[in-house]
């Protein structure tokens, strides 16, 4: 199972970031911004291979399911 950012949302922040940047603003004058998408992944055949079994809410709930 794995929580974590979500990359391809974090690298559009990033890309508003150097078009600001390369507008003129000035990188210190830039607010820090945090991560506001999250990805929940589940590999249910290590699961399985180490004898963990999972509800169904929980695999519901996951964004990407690895089976």
């Amino acid at each position: 199972m794995s929580y974590g950012v979500d990359f391809s949302s974090m690298y559009r922040l990033v890309a508003d970031y150097v078009a600001k940047i390369l507008n003129g603003q000035k990188a210190a004058d830039l607010p820090i911004q945090q991560p506001t998408k999250f990805n929940t992944s589940i590999n249910l055949k290590t699961a399985k291979a180490i004898g963990i079994e999972l509800p169904t809410a929980i695999l519901l709930r996951a964004d990407e399911v690895i089976e």
